[in-house]
């Protein structure tokens, strides 16, 4: 099937787009929105994907399975991509129907589709969900959800006002090993938490412009759509195949939230604090150190790469993104090994029993419960709430490292008091990419 898009994309202004998503947006909001939900409640539900790179096809692999949803779209900016992702999508249902398209406002244009996955580079993320939201549909978005903390603040808010089912793409949360590890430190078997750990990388920051190379066509890859909302700079295939990451117009927080997005969020679940998050952030050469208002105190510890230099405080076996929450009377960690320790071990039949090992890289779970949230217009594990909390904690962790002092926060208005520098780097202006 040939590709699919507006032949008329390249004269459209951009006060007619958002005339013409104001509108349907009207449309599908409140009380006819969520009729149009019910009704397809024991129907299929028709899925369209936004960007389809290496960790989009993993996701996808979480998805197409499911027998109630069917991938039906996909939109990405590089034609490469799209024919790569046709032909998995393709050959799992054995036809040819996946349509594509290289501008995804046209995909977001389709009435019959009912959810997204959006699984572009960080700069996209909010952005791309936002008008997903105000298109009618419910998100599925890959972390971080926002490259800012007044992008995830902007997101949340349009999510709750559009009432559409969102899903932030940290599936450890629908995952054994970390659910029960979150189980044992709510339950008060280990005493009373007092600290907890956090793997992230070592935050850097980059901003180096790679020589410029001739632009494609934008039906091959559009560099304008590429960029998006970041600030532009000049075409490098580089950048395309994913030298975008660690670049501080590209990633979120000096590339704290690749692994933080996941283990702080899985600490806020321990600390029973998806309603608020530290008030406190004290940045040191290893690590940063943030304090809730509950006296429990979070250690984010910096790892040099993914699998090495291990700081003391993991079981290396544990594998990628390890947590670990300290109670009074012991402690256990996990990681995406599947993996579960406690200290003390004499402990561990009564604590974990025989609990079935899963790696924390599989999304079939958490897919499932964005699903049946979408068929029961309920809630999911990372919504939207879940989402803004922990990331802005990630994000004023970074803000912290990079402005190399303490650190208070508000955790009601998302804003560092007395401290004009770091509320200047809640935000970023956004480029204006629509044609």
């Amino acid at each position: 099937m040939p590709e699919l898009s507006n032949p008329k994309r390249t004269t459209r202004t951009r006060r007619q787009f958002i005339q013409t998503a104001t509108a349907a947006a009207a449309i599908l909001s409140s009380t006819a929105c969520r009729t149009v939900s019910s009704t397809r409640a024991n129907s299929r539900i028709n899925l369209g994907v936004i960007g389809i790179g290496p960790r989009c096809r993993t996701v996808l692999d979480g998805m197409l399975p499911w027998d109630d949803v069917r991938c039906v779209a996909i939109a990405d900016v590089q034609a490469s991509r799209r024919s790569q992702g046709k032909q998995k999508v393709d050959d799992f249902y054995g036809n040819t129907d996946c349509v594509l398209y290289h501008d995804f406002r046209d995909l977001l244009a389709r009435e019959d589709i009912d959810a997204v996955l959006i699984a572009t580079g960080d700069r996209w993320h909010s952005s791309a969900s936002i008008l997903a939201a105000e298109a009618g549909k419910d998100v599925y978005s890959e972390k971080p959800c926002g490259i800012t903390i007044d992008a995830c603040q902007k997101l949340e808010t349009a999510i709750l006002k559009q009432g559409r089912v969102f899903q932030a793409g940290t599936q450890r949360r629908s995952i054994l090993n970390f659910q029960k590890a979150i189980e044992i430190a709510r339950s008060g078997k280990l005493g009373k938490i007092h600290t907890m750990h956090a793997s992230i990388y070592e935050p850097v920051l980059q901003n180096t412009w790679l020589p410029a190379e001739p632009q494609p066509e934008p039906e091959v890859c559009d560099w304008n759509m590429w960029l998006g909302p970041a600030a532009w700079r000049p075409f490098n295939q580089q950048y395309v195949n994913g030298r975008w990451r660690r670049e501080w117009d590209f990633d979120s927080g000096g590339a704290l939230l690749d692994w933080g997005a996941h283990t702080l969020d899985l600490c806020q679940a321990a600390n029973n604090a998806d309603d608020t998050m530290p008030v406190e952030y004290e940045p040191h050469d290893d690590k940063i150190i943030c304090r809730y208002a509950n006296g429990v105190k979070l250690v984010l510890d910096f790892l040099k790469t993914p699998f090495g230099d291990r700081s003391p405080h993991y079981i290396t076996r544990l594998g990628t993104c390890p947590v670990r929450f300290v109670g009074d009377e012991g402690w256990v960690e996990t990681g995406d090994s599947g993996e579960i320790v406690v200290n003390p071990s004499s402990r561990y039949q009564e604590l974990v029993g025989n609990l079935e090992r899963v790696n924390g890289l599989g999304v079939s779970s958490h897919a499932r419960d964005f699903f049946d949230a979408i068929r029961s217009r309920g809630t999911t594990r990372a919504n939207a709430t879940v989402m803004r909390r922990s990331h802005i904690a990630c994000h004023a962790a970074a803000i912290s490292w990079i402005l190399g002092r303490t650190l208070r926060i508000d955790p009601n208005t998302d804003t560092f008091i007395n401290d004009s520098d770091a509320n200047g780097l809640r935000s970023r202006p956004d480029r204006d990419w629509m044609i």
